[in-house]
This record gives structure tokens, sequence and C-alpha cells, in this order.
């Protein structure tokens, strides 16, 4: 059932993410507070999967080559969330000003912003890609055991 859940987890992420990542959909200062909300939901999903994290990282030097590039693309993501999150900050029109902040170098920041946020989506779906397999046999799975 824990698999099940941080499956449930993950997807509501990449949803959010997905709705987030497009600001035309939902505007520009819905687009800055939701993706503050986006980064809650980001740490939630690390929480969940930080066991793995930790024991691929101890066993780093034995772990399989597969497991070592799944901790490559994730560390991958964490630096572009990273960068996306706080280039996102430093050009905010809506979440800064509401904290009575303003930051300098708008024209650093905005490409920046565009650039890791594309980076970002692109690591997201190798993600999914890598994960698939696992992710359609767990969806089976739970359907032939609502099935019986």
């Amino acid at each position: 059932m824990e698999v099940r859940k941080n499956l449930a987890i993950d997807a509501v992420a990449l949803a959010v993410y997905l709705v987030v990542a497009n600001p035309a959909l939902t505007g520009i200062g819905a687009h800055e507070w939701l993706g503050l909300g986006l980064l809650l939901v980001f740490l939630v999903h690390c929480v969940a999967h930080v066991d793995w994290v930790g024991s691929a990282v101890s066993g780093f030097r034995c772990a399989s080559w597969g497991a070592r590039g799944n901790l490559v693309l994730d560390a991958l993501i964490l630096m572009a969330f990273a960068v996306v999150t706080v280039s996102g900050l430093c050009v905010s029109g809506a979440v800064l000003p509401a904290m009575g902040l303003y930051a300098e170098g708008y024209f650093f920041w905005d490409p920046l912003h565009s650039i890791a946020a594309k980076v970002l989506l692109a690591l997201l779906l190798l993600h999914v890609v890598v994960h698939g397999k696992w992710i359609i046999g767990l969806i089976k799975k739970g359907r032939d055991t609502h099935d019986e």
C-alpha cells in the first residue's frame, strides 16, 4: 500500500507541476503562488523517497548503473528545481512584492527561469519514462487486486 501512496503523491506532484508550469493557464500571479505550493508538493515527494535516496547514496559505488543513473537524474532534477524556484522568486511580480521585497537583475533571472523551467520539464519527462515500466506494472497490479 505504501508504494501506491507514493505513486499517488508522485502523480499529484506531476499534475500540479504541469498546471503551474503553464502560466498561460493560470495567469502570472497564480503561477507564482501555485509555484510556492508546488515547492511543498515537491518536498513531500522527496520525503516519500528519502529512504531510497539514502540507500542509493550510501551504496553508490556498489550500485547498478541503473540505480546510479536514477540518482544522477534525481540530483539534476533537484538542481533544476532549485534554479527554477530561485529565479522565479527573483522575477516575481506577485509573491515578492506581497512580502515587501524586490530583486534586482530581471534581465538575468527571467531568461534563466525560462531555460531552467524547460530543462526541468525535460528532466521530469525523462524521469517518468525511466520509471514508466514500474508505473505501468503498479497500475496493472492495482487494477488486478480491484477485479477480484
